[in-house]
């Protein structure tokens, strides 16, 4: 595992959770989400896929691999390795866990997420493995995520303002940018940009989210 990777695991597994991602004393639906870094051409990269418009929750979005949490699964860890493997084809076996982060809650879905940190020791052919549910997947290289050009702020129908990215022919947003956009500070690769640069969510991904 790489030493940048060894820091910001350190950084992540210990990170304070803003007030309005703190999970409830109690409730709450467990899931997890594999966090997965690699190395490819253009440097370090993270793992997403684009869910599918025909899904019933979360359609379209881009997100990480994750889901619920099994009565099978023996954690998070395995949570996340498990959805990895349905979504992507990916092989867990050349996964290295780097750290478990707090748990996160998401208010609009009743889910207490946990993020799983991970290194792609020995990278596997990825795709949508389980179409019905994944549309596309991709490898991200940090670069693009920190190049200020690819980051604008969202505004969702209700006037909430939140960080987002343009990336790949993909526009991150919403919980998932939220998790790119906090790696990225704690990983050092953050540069200066423009957050005054504001975007309405585009009516398709609108009529999606709506959806939940």
């Amino acid at each position: 595992m790489p030493e940048w990777l060894t820091t910001l695991a350190e950084k992540a597994r210990n990170m304070e959770v803003d007030p309005y991602l703190r999970p409830p004393a109690t409730g709450g639906r467990r899931a997890a989400i594999l966090v997965l870094f690699g190395e490819g051409p253009l440097g370090p990269d993270l793992l997403l896929i684009q869910r599918s418009d025909a899904m019933r929750k979360h359609a379209g979005q881009p997100a990480f691999p994750g889901g619920g949490l099994d009565e099978d699964d023996d954690g998070p860890i395995a949570a996340a390795l498990r959805e990895a493997e349905e979504e992507t084809g990916l092989e867990p076996a050349g996964v290295e866990i780097a750290a478990v982060m707090p748990e996160l809650y998401l208010r609009h879905s009743d889910n207490r997420v946990t993020p799983v940190l991970a290194w792609w020791r020995d990278p596997s052919a990825v795709h949508a493995a389980d179409p019905r549910e994944v549309a596309s997947v991709e490898r991200v290289p940090v670069a693009e995520l920190a190049d200020p050009a690819n980051r604008v702020m969202i505004r969702s129908p209700d006037g909430y303002k939140s960080p987002a990215f343009h990336v790949r022919g993909l526009l991150v947003w919403g919980f998932t940018a939220g998790v790119v956009d906090r790696l990225l500070s704690l990983g050092g690769w953050e540069k200066p940009w423009d957050r005054n640069r504001v975007e309405g969510l585009p009516a398709q991904v609108i009529s999606l989210a709506a959806r939940d």
